[in-house]
């Protein structure tokens, strides 16, 4: 494919920024709010059970139109922050997000507000069906929520407040670029391509290249500092403000997982950090290094590093999507025919890479930043697993067409693993094997143990904001301390590492959004086992798994596919299931 099809066409959701399908959408969006605000305000508890369900399918419609611009509009400001005509959409989007939301949230409220019996009414309704997850979601929050003038005040301090400092946050690390020498050159990169750089033969290369990427972080300090602390201050008040016992809670309500299941899933995560130190030893003996740095713990172990054309890893994501299920392949490859991927990294655009799914008429997109390592082709098959949920769970309507947070990284870790075990069963060379090997273990330890030291380090973040401001040499702390209990005395980190807490998004995007990567991994760990063990007999179940998007909890959605989440021990299999992979590749080290 030439290079100019490999940004994304977002023309199939409008014909350009200044369109006028865009403009007029945009402009009837607060008609709508307002003709929907004067026809229900204070008279849901007045309607009988079928209209107050009829209300609740003209929200779910209105939602639905809604979607496709204010998603554009992200999608436009992901590919280029730096663009003036796409930071303006955005901000135009943000500003009227935050009205509608006022006009819109005395509909959460009045249905918490509906009497027990009342509720229960509605819920039985044969036609509330697919709706009753979402409805049971609402009334969860009811002991929190406050009254609407207080909600509509949050609503409207939020576009000033955590908003604001989000955007300044995304806006400052997008327009970073870099300088390093590399082959005997002084170059320019940006941020996803020194990280990139992680894999690279060289050590001195590995550790120029993270220290330049933190350094630069380092050097902007003072506004990270301010982003950080005015975040979990913003956060720590409103909780406060509306009676939660922790920073944590709204999400594991949210997530419908107990605050004591979240507690046991990372500390059983903690009790078997052993393992990954016993790796990052057999990996320093493998580089012939007495002791890794953190800047080498994605080193390859091949003596020269393999690289990957984009054309080579599309090929490889799609087919082991097609290999597990010709309709997979087919549905994945789409993205790439479509042109619904953007692909190479540049400034001004966001880093890492995300899936945007629209709504269930609208098509997703991919955001990748692909620099060609064995880690970035593994990327494609995560965010193509992100992709293929989407279109899946298009089968539901809006409100129940995202899956809840636990189990939204499910499809994609699944395709990461059809991927890897494809290349390995195909593989002959050792020396390769012992590449995909660890790989996918450093893999397995980045999205269960390190994330779960991200969730302990925002955890502690966020309980001693409520103290007083935290300098930058405190918030170094924290972060050090969390991540030595990973790393114990296996791995050294280099000095710039104490700016390793200021480039994670999740902090700022989704408090505590990062325990539901440990909680996938190993719900993977085990659907992937079962896949093994039952064959073609389990495709049907897995896949409406995936089809069922959010119309269920995430234990009952497992469930679907024959797993039990509650069952004593269910977390530790994922690990052993790791230390069968490190003694695999014991035996070819």
């Amino acid at each position: 494919m030439p290079q100019t099809d490999l940004t994304w066409n977002t023309a199939l959701l409008y014909p350009a920024p200044d369109s006028p399908e865009l403009e007029a959408e945009l402009n009837s969006f607060d008609g709508l709010a307002a003709k929907f605000r004067e026809r229900y305000f204070e008279k849901i508890s007045s309607l009988d059970s079928a209209g107050i369900l009829a209300a609740v399918l003209e929200y779910e419609e209105m939602q639905v139109t809604m979607a496709k611009p204010f998603s554009y509009a992200h999608l436009l400001f992901a590919a280029d922050s730096g663009n003036e005509t796409n930071r303006a959409l955005a901000q135009r989007c943000s500003e009227l997000g935050s009205r509608l939301s006022q006009q819109l949230l005395f509909f959460d409220l009045e249905l918490m507000e509906l009497p027990d019996d009342r509720f229960e009414a509605l819920c039985a309704l044969p036609q509330a069906g697919n709706y009753t997850h979402f409805l049971q979601g609402i009334r969860k929050f009811r002991p929190y929520t406050l009254k609407e003038n207080e909600e509509r005040l949050l609503t409207r301090k939020n576009l000033t407040g955590i908003r604001a400092f989000t955007k300044l946050f995304d806006e400052l690390s997008a327009s970073f670029s870099y300088r390093m020498e590399l082959d005997g050159e002084e170059q320019e990169f940006t941020g996803e391509e020194l990280l990139g750089l992680l894999h690279h033969t060289s050590g001195d290369v590995r550790f120029r290249a993270m220290t330049t990427f933190l350094e630069k972080h380092g050097d902007n300090g003072i506004v990270f500092n301010s982003v950080f602390n005015n975040m979990a201050l913003d956060h720590g008040q409103e909780m406060e403000l509306r009676g939660y016992d922790s920073p944590i809670q709204p999400t594991n309500i949210g997530n419908e997982i107990p605050d004591e299941a979240v507690e046991h899933l990372m500390a059983v995560t903690e009790a078997n950090y052993g393992l990954a130190r016993e790796y990052f030893l057999l990996k320093a003996r493998m580089l012939g290094m007495d002791k890794l740095r953190n800047c080498d713990v994605y080193a390859p172990v091949a003596e020269a590093e393999k690289k990957y054309t984009f054309d080579e890893a599309r090929e490889m994501v799609v087919a082991s999507y097609g290999a597990y299920d010709p309709d997979f392949g087919r549905i994945v490859n789409a993205f790439f025919e479509e042109r619904r991927v953007d692909v190479f990294p540049r400034t001004g655009k966001s880093g890492g890479a995300f899936a945007m799914g629209i709504s269930p008429v609208a098509p997703p997109f991919l955001l990748l930043n692909y620099t060609g390592t064995l880690r970035d082709l593994a990327t494609i098959a995560h965010e193509a697993g992100h992709g293929l949920h989407f279109v899946l769970s298009q089968k539901q309507s809006l409100i129940n067409y995202h899956a809840p947070l636990p189990l939204a990284e499910t499809a994609s870790v699944f395709g990461e693993m059809l991927l890897t075990r494809n290349l390995l069963d195909q593989e002959t060379d050792p020396a390769i094997r012992k590449s995909l090997l660890c790989a996918k273990i450093e893999d397995i330890i980045a999205t269960t143990f390190r994330q779960t030291v991200l969730t302990r380090f925002e955890l502690r973040l966020h309980a001693e904001r409520k103290n007083g401001l935290l300098s930058n040499d405190r918030i170094a702390a924290i972060w050090l301390e969390e991540n030595g209990k990973l790393f114990g005395d296996t791995v050294e980190m280099i000095p710039a590492y104490s700016w390793g807490w200021s480039y994670i998004s999740h902090f700022i995007h989704a408090r505590f959004y990062c325990y539901s990567y440990t909680f996938a991994e190993l719900l993977v760990l085990a659907l992937f086992q079962k896949y093994r063990e039952d064959g073609e007999s389990f495709k049907p179940a897995y896949r409406s798994l995936l089809e069922s998007g959010g119309a269920l909890s995430p234990a009952d959605t497992a469930r679907l596919a024959g797993i039990d989440i509650t069952e004593s021990g269910f977390w530790q299999k994922g690990y052993d299931f790791l230390e069968g992979l490190i003694e695999e590749l014991k035996g070819i080290a």
